[in-house]
């Protein structure tokens, strides 16, 4: 019994604290003490802070009005929904003064169509700017890559089911927030949702604002590393992303992720100050990666017979902060043995070879294994030669990236580039993803 009290107060401590984790909220407003000093979160058993109101905005009750909510049909489920017309854009959430949002669900006829769901897009605005802090294709803010619904659930999002959006990520604004949704698709579609919030007297003067960055390259460069994080210039904390990825079929049958993950924060410029060891240990596991979820970190799609991946990291436990400025990339490197590297470059695949690890056996060598870095060599061996050594062998290489970056920053607005065309976004997507993971 003691074991799940434990347990219970564990999970309780976790919800309360994530909000204040986060956005750092910690304001003393109405007499808001102690352990508990953010706008009305508190423990389950506390009165409810003054000043401090519950509102839930939906189709219902657009405004989230007191005393307005599901006015329409006497009161019998008369505007649950909206339609949204090819080409029209729908403000969600509209809200004056200061506030905290905790909750976002969202879903629509979108769900069964997978060809558009990269063609809506989410935009959010803080206190009255002009260009969205938040900006990307619907499927992709809420958590998962590649346009793809699954049923997952961790810290941040979740998809019950596989068939609704959840996005827990507290969202604080001083004086306004707006959402808005974009139909660039050509059909007409049902919108369900509801943004829960907070209505709160002020938020403190370090408050950060909440933020994404969403980016997709078709075919990275050789050698050179996929920005997640774009340089973003302020004072804030990068939180995490959500990478898809679309193996090059030039690549077919090897590895993809030996890339590590690069964060430059406060001036860095060549060499990053926190780096990773590769893709698969960025995510919390090792040796390639199968499909799994945690809170977290997870991998919630991970095909290798089509080279297609979907993976994410939280930094909720683990704060990346910076003062100055932030960037994140990750490497393009994959890895494959001597014959398969030679089969590929004869068939006129582009690729480098950087690196060479050699050894006997993984759990029981009895002679020391050899590494060579073939970058750092002034006369490295070519891998056509005939005593280049067969092992692990890493290499550049170009595939289909794209990446939610999530961070909050302290301006309700970045000079990140905008939001990719559809075009882009949805670029040979039915053929080589949703034909492919949607087929049953």
């Amino acid at each position: 019994m003691r074991t799940r009290v434990l347990k219970l107060r564990a999970g309780i401590c976790s919800i309360l604290t994530l909000s204040a984790l986060l956005t750092g909220c910690t304001s003393q407003e109405n007499g808001d003490a102690g352990a508990n000093r953010r706008p009305g979160i508190r423990e389950l058993y506390q009165a409810p802070p003054q000043g401090v109101h519950s509102r839930w905005a939906s189709a219902e009750n657009l405004y989230a009005e007191k005393g307005q909510g599901g006015a329409t049909n006497q009161g019998a489920k008369g505007d649950a929904f909206f339609i949204v017309a090819p080409g029209e854009k729908k403000t969600i959430f509209d809200q004056k003064g200061a506030g905290l949002i905790t909750r976002i669900w969202l879903t629509g006829t979108f769900v069964w169509a997978p060809e558009i769901r990269r063609m809506i897009r989410i935009d959010m605005f803080w206190d009255g700017a002009k260009r969205p802090a938040v900006s990307s294709p619907l499927s992709d803010f809420f958590g998962l890559g590649l346009g793809q619904l699954k049923p997952f659930e961790n810290e941040l999002f979740s998809q019950p089911e596989g068939k609704s959006f959840n996005c827990y990520i507290p969202m604080p604004y001083k004086t306004a927030a707006r959402i808005e949704i974009t139909n660039e698709s050509k059909f007409y579609m049902m919108l369900y949702y509801d943004v829960d919030f907070l209505q709160v007297g002020s938020h403190d003067e370090d408050m950060l604002y909440f933020h994404t960055y969403w980016s997709r390259s078709p075919k990275t460069e050789l050698g050179k590393d996929f920005e997640i994080l774009p340089k973003v210039a302020g004072k804030g904390r990068f939180l995490g992303t959500n990478i898809g990825v679309i193996g090059n079929s030039d690549y077919t049958g090897t590895w993809f992720g030996e890339g590590e993950v690069k964060i430059y924060v406060d001036g860095d410029r060549d060499l990053p100050t926190l780096v990773g060891t590769g893709t698969e240990d960025y995510i919390g596991t090792g040796w390639g990666q199968g499909e799994y979820q945690g809170r977290f970190q997870g991998s919630l799609i991970s095909d290798r017979e089509t080279d297609l991946y979907a993976f994410y990291r939280y930094h909720v436990p683990d704060p990346v902060y910076f003062h100055k400025d932030c960037r994140v990339t990750i490497q393009q490197i994959g890895n494959a043995q001597k014959p398969k590297i030679l089969e590929m470059l004869k068939n006129g695949a582009e690729l480098e070879v950087v690196w060479v690890y050699k050894f006997d056996d993984l759990s029981r060598s009895t002679t020391a294994p050899q590494s060579m870095r073939l970058l750092d060599m002034e006369d490295a061996p070519n891998v056509e030669d005939p005593d280049f050594p067969i092992g692990s062998t890493n290499f550049y290489r170009r595939d289909d990236v794209s990446a939610t970056a999530y961070f909050y920053l302290d301006s309700p607005e970045s000079s990140l580039p905008e939001l990719p065309p559809v075009d882009l976004r949805t670029l040979d997507l039915q053929e080589r993803v949703f034909d492919v993971l949607n087929k049953d």
